[in-house]
């Protein structure tokens, strides 16, 4: 289960459907993911093809990355096994 978030936009879209914080052209595989994390109950539970799921280091070590769209990625980690701070970001 989704725990929390570090995203506005994205938490806001996950409750109510709004576009307004997201980039609207990734909704659809936004909405994916995160019904996807709301089920997953480990990192390993979002390993789906093309997601190219990868642990990160340096300041985020411990999180865990899924690309959205060319340079755009959900970033979370897990607390048990309920996802937690869970960010959407451009990595460029």
């Amino acid at each position: 289960m989704i725990r929390s978030f570090r995203h506005a936009g994205l938490k806001r879209f996950f409750l109510t459907g709004s576009k307004a914080g997201i980039q609207p052209a990734h909704a659809r595989k936004l909405a994916i993911q995160l019904f996807t994390l709301d089920l997953a109950k480990s990192a390993s539970d979002m390993a789906v093809n093309g997601w190219d799921l990868h642990p990160l280091g340096g300041d985020l070590a411990g999180h865990w990355s899924t690309k959205v769209n060319a340079n755009w990625r959900m970033v979370f980690t897990f607390d048990g096994e309920d996802a937690i701070l869970v960010d959407y970001r451009d990595y460029h």
